[in-house]
């Protein structure tokens, strides 16, 4: 797990549910990209964040991979 802590305190991390939030003090979740099925199988939209639609993958399990790699490089 990544967390990216910013100058102002403000932590950045990719939620899971082996994150203990509540732990950290309070939280604000917001969504930063939309896995879909899609024509091909399944696509990671990436443009909650200014992103790129990543895909076609065949496997729901490499949108997801794709998706926390692009995250991890460009956002953390």
């Amino acid at each position: 797990m990544t967390i990216t802590i910013e100058p102002d305190g403000t932590a950045r991390a990719i939620y899971t549910e082996a994150l203990d939030l509540d732990s950290m003090g309070a939280a604000t979740i917001a969504r930063a990209s939309h896995v879909e099925p899609c024509i091909g199988g399944w696509s990671a939209d990436m443009s909650p964040v200014a992103g790129p639609l990543l895909g076609p993958f065949r496997l729901r399990s490499k949108a997801l991979e794709a998706e926390v790699a692009w995250l991890e490089r460009n956002v953390l």
